[in-house]
């Protein structure tokens, strides 16, 4: 990291005055018109992503021309699931990849993957829902208070849980489904589940299933097979990206019942990822990314959304994410859909650049650490001088800042955009249970957490 901090101080100076399933593929195409970039040391890219609405920083970036503006001829490169994905990137085959939060930090601390992977920048906050099946909803429907008619929201686990427990009583199995053991959706189903009173399980040393002294089963199933597993009645309910929450609820097989907006408030969802070796081999090039993807983040957020339709259609191509332009449009429009015909205003249910949503926060990363911890996968008690050497292992704003102060430069970005941080945003208590988090004290909050693993120990 010394090495890459060391050439990212040698190109800042002058860089900040310059101008300058199976696989499917697109190539950057740009008729936009700049001065020639600074040459970066690796321009011909191959960057992967899994068939999500919040793969959109990728695509526009792609489309309005902002990798080409930076010298780089990107190739973007649909994978079959997140294991995949995260395996051609360590094996050099991908260059970059739209990865999970929890990914980079999964493979850093070696929980399935061991591998260092760091991030220099955020792709979005939000964008998860959870949807169970019909027969589910019904039975939670009951037990949900109403408010004008329609159930009042956020709906708590609490409404879930005696539906598990008469599974438990008689002997069933209670199943449901991820994307995958460190994605951002099992800590929020589990956080959701947990607040309600359900315990998920835990991950051991002899047992990485993260199913003992479980409630319910928590598995694996990629994010386009949710709604046919949920379908066929392999799992009762679910945690995905969209548009597969949408897709349950206009092909009638499931009702969204929480988003991830409503269990942790602007929480980050999608990261992109690069191996240690690629940040530090080409720290002009990991510039370059940054900036272009800070660059589409705002033009998917800038003027209210004003250019969200054109994303829809953007996205809704086979090369991207390849679903109905109207399922797309159900979240990515400013809109959710809980029940069919419970159409309601959700702003903030995708975020990409608002509220500093591209900053890599130290606290984000700790969170999700805290979230290994509290379920065994993370096997030992760790202190909060820990918790943060490890984020500043992983993540990385100092290229952030690189690339935006190059922006600023160039009257791309305001400087009002640039966040004055330590690299913590400030306690919160925006949480589905009302408990704060203060990511300077991550033992503590760990400590406070009703259900999960406790470390009585003094905080560092």
């Amino acid at each position: 990291m010394k090495n890459l901090l060391y050439l990212l101080s040698l190109i800042t100076l002058p860089l900040l005055y310059s101008c300058g399933g199976g696989s499917t593929a697109e190539t950057t195409t740009s008729d936009s018109t700049t001065d020639v970039p600074e040459a970066v040391e690796k321009p011909e890219l191959t960057i992967g992503f899994i068939k999500l609405t919040d793969m959109a920083p990728l695509a526009i970036a792609k489309e309005m021309g902002y990798f080409e503006d930076e010298g780089l001829y990107v190739t973007l490169e649909a994978q079959a699931n997140w294991k995949v994905l995260l395996d051609r990137v360590v094996a050099g085959e991908l260059d970059g990849a739209h990865m999970l939060a929890g990914q980079p930090i999964g493979a850093s601390i070696g929980f399935g993957t061991n591998a260092e992977i760091v991030t220099p920048v955020s792709l979005d906050l939000n964008g998860n829902g959870i949807t169970v099946s019909n027969e589910i909803w019904k039975q939670m429907k009951a037990k949900v208070p109403m408010e004008n008619g329609k159930p009042k929201h956020p709906i708590a686990a609490t409404a879930l849980k005696p539906i598990v427990d008469n599974y438990k009583k008689n002997g069933k199995a209670f199943n449901l489904g991820v994307v995958f053991p460190v994605s951002t959706h099992n800590y929020e189903f589990r956080y959701w589940l947990a607040a309600g009173g359900i315990h998920p399980g835990y991950y051991t040393k002899d047992n990485i299933t993260g199913t003992v002294d479980g409630d319910v089963i928590i598995s694996v199933t990629p994010p386009p097979q949710m709604p046919a597993t949920m379908e066929a009645g392999t799992i009762l309910g679910y945690c995905v990206g969209e548009p597969w929450n949408q897709q349950a609820v206009i092909k009638g097989i499931g009702v969204p019942v929480v988003t991830d907006l409503e269990i942790w408030k602007n929480n980050p969802e999608k990261v992109f990822g690069v191996t240690k070796t690629f940040a530090d081999a080409n720290p002009k090039t990991l510039v370059a990314l940054t900036k272009a993807i800070i660059r589409a983040c705002k033009w998917l957020d800038e003027n209210n959304g004003a250019n969200r339709a054109e994303a829809v259609k953007i996205l809704a191509k086979a090369e991207y994410v390849g679903a109905d332009e109207a399922v797309i449009a159900n979240s990515m429009t400013g809109t959710f859909e809980y029940e069919k015909g419970d159409k309601r205003d959700l702003p903030d249910f995708n975020v990409f650049f608002r509220y500093n949503a591209t900053y890599p926060f130290y606290s984000d990363c700790i969170w999700y650490l805290t979230q290994m911890r509290r379920w065994g996968q993370i096997t030992e008690p760790k202190t909060n001088d820990w918790y943060l050497e490890t984020a500043r292992k992983i993540y990385l704003p100092e290229v952030w800042k690189i690339a935006a102060e190059q922006l600023v430069a160039e009257g791309k970005l305001d400087k009002s955009d640039l966040p004055a941080t330590d690299g913590f945003k400030s306690p919160t208590k925006e949480f589905i249970d009302g408990i704060e988090y203060d990511g300077k004290n991550p033992v503590a909050y760990l400590n406070k957490l009703k259900i999960g693993i406790k470390d009585q120990m003094a905080a560092k």
